[in-house]
């Protein structure tokens, strides 16, 4: 019978580096060319360039992961947004919202409540604080940035938005996604698939 120090012991061996094994951001292949696309601004305004793509099966989010975001219920979206000129996007203002066939709306998400929802459908509740840590920032790297304004000078912003099913139930294969984009002047929609 295994003593609670001996659980720790043994957790903190197999733990050792990270919860799941996390691809580089950098390594991330490219948007793929069936993104959903759309520009919008105006000369008195700015112009930006919008494309989203969902990750929606299994080997996906493995791939990237080493998990499977839709058994935890979530879906996540890239998204890139371009700059092309004009005064600074105050991202933080912008509502993405998502859709599907049955216009049911799906719930945006942190990246930290993300990896909560990824430890409890996995069963994880034993673990080493440093690979948790280590999994936190690895996931987190790729988590699109709303905090800070996107500015010409930036020029391009890609990560992912992490969208949670209505009753967290584990996705499945959702059919007609939108991806609506409010707080700029011209509303922005994306068909993903």
């Amino acid at each position: 019978m295994l003593t609670p120090a001996s659980l720790v012991l043994l957790c903190t061996l197999s733990c050792s580096n990270s919860l799941f094994k996390v691809k580089p951001v950098n390594a991330l292949p490219a948007m793929p060319a069936s993104a959903a696309a759309m520009n919008v601004g105006s000369l008195s305004f700015r112009s930006l360039s919008f494309r989203a793509s969902p990750l929606l099966t299994d080997e996906e989010t493995q791939e990237l992961f080493e998990s499977n975001l839709q058994l935890a219920g979530l879906l996540p979206v890239r998204l890139e947004v371009i700059h092309n000129g004009g005064d600074a996007i105050e991202m933080q203002k912008l509502k993405f919202h998502l859709q599907d066939a049955a216009n049911t709306d799906w719930k945006l998400i942190s990246a930290k409540q993300a990896i909560s929802r990824i430890m409890k459908a996995n069963g994880i509740s034993l673990y080493n604080p440093s690979s948790r840590k280590t999994f936190e920032k690895e996931f987190r790297a790729y988590e699109f940035n709303l905090k800070d304004p996107l500015t010409h000078a930036e020029g391009k912003r890609q990560g992912m938005l992490i969208f949670q099913s209505v009753k967290k139930d584990p996705v499945m294969s959702p059919k007609n996604l939108t991806l609506t984009i409010e707080g700029l002047p011209q509303p922005v929609e994306l068909k993903l698939n």
